[in-house]
């Protein structure tokens, strides 16, 4: 999956007035001096994403797509608002500079933020770490997500950041939702249909609430460029207030899906590798989090697996209208009918 790491000129129909932006970011950033040079990260699906380049520093940019939108999506007011929040504690993300609402700018609302010059790393299996040193970054991960789900989201001013009822039956609502306003560009699926009613029938009772990441994988972590230490969680567009088991099942997912378009560990030989097992990575979160266990654990996982099946379904929805932000979008968007499907196994399996 290198092939979605770094940034490309900027495509035609990615391109806006780069002078405009110059002259904004002279205005709004301390210390900004151009000349700028524009870049687009390939990889990315739902908010188009930008390397601005300037002699002295390098910034990022992210911006709502272009043209009418559905209500509420793509909403990068609250990336940059949950951002500042969670940097005040300390917690590792890009410093943000700055929001434009002015849509006249570049054709859209953006906001700035540092670029933060590390390692992305697209393959679970760590194959460029040595064997070592992998659980160090195993270790990275769990620590910093269970740093996360343990912040006082009421003490940094995110009190209202997200609805703390009715947790699943708000998301499985919403995804619901998306997949059956894709339907007529996208198809539809019996099997996340079967997930849909599974999943509304077998809801467990949330006792925590945290803030969560939403999309909390190893492609979205910046590590250090030779050490296993995060410096910065990315992309935060999922983020909310909601069941922290559920933000970490979805990043545990990575043990029961085989890398086809995400990164994936499924029929990795994990003692061979050095990687934690599935039962060991569940024991370091509980740990980190003051947890026993984790009831109801294939339900969260069965509920992640549907709910990126449905992203990659809006994806294709997304492609079939032409507002698809990605050079990997047909990617995607070939991938939610396998992933439904092994969803709907997963649930046909589960413990619960």
């Amino acid at each position: 999956m290198a092939q979605l790491a770094g940034s490309s000129a900027v495509r035609l129909a990615d391109r806006f007035d780069e002078a405009r932006l110059a002259s904004w970011l002279a205005a709004h950033i301390d210390h900004y001096q151009g000349p700028l040079v524009v870049e687009k990260f390939r990889g990315g699906q739902s908010n188009p994403t930008y390397k601005l380049m300037t002699p002295e520093k390098n910034y990022v940019l992210r911006r709502k797509p272009p043209g009418p939108l559905p209500k509420g999506a793509h909403a990068i007011e609250r990336e940059l608002c949950v951002q500042k929040a969670v940097a005040s504690v300390g917690f590792p993300v890009p410093a943000v500079h700055a929001l434009c609402s002015d849509e006249t700018v570049i054709g859209s609302c953006f906001y700035v933020m540092d670029y933060i010059d590390g390692r992305i790393i697209w393959d679970a299996a760590f194959p460029d770490v040595s064997r070592a040193e992998r659980p160090l970054y195993f270790e990275a991960m769990v620590t910093t997500l269970a740093q996360l789900h343990c912040i006082d989201f009421a003490a940094i001013g995110l009190a209202n950041y997200g609805r703390t009822g009715n947790f699943f039956e708000r998301q499985i609502a919403r995804w619901s939702r998306q997949y059956l306003d894709d339907v007529n560009d996208a198809g539809r699926d019996a099997n996340l249909e079967h997930l849909i009613e599974w999943l509304s029938a077998h809801v467990p009772t949330v006792i925590d609430v945290s803030i969560v990441h939403g999309d909390f994988k190893v492609d979205n972590i910046v590590f250090h460029p030779s050490e296993p230490r995060i410096l910065a969680v990315l992309d935060w567009e999922l983020s909310t207030l909601g069941d922290p088991l559920s933000d970490f099942a979805y990043h545990l997912m990575m043990y029961r899906i085989p890398p086809r378009a995400i990164a994936g560990l499924a029929y990795i030989d994990l003692i061979s590798a050095n990687i934690p097992s599935e039962a060991e990575y569940v024991a370091a979160y509980c740990c980190r989090t003051g947890r026993s266990n984790i009831p109801h654990l294939d339900f969260y996982v069965v509920f992640n697996m549907f709910r990126l099946a449905a992203i990659f379904h809006g994806i294709k929805g997304r492609l079939a209208r032409g507002t698809a932000s990605s050079e990997r979008a047909r990617d995607y968007a070939a991938q939610f009918a396998w992933l439904a499907e092994l969803a709907w196994q997963q649930a046909q399996g589960a413990s619960l």
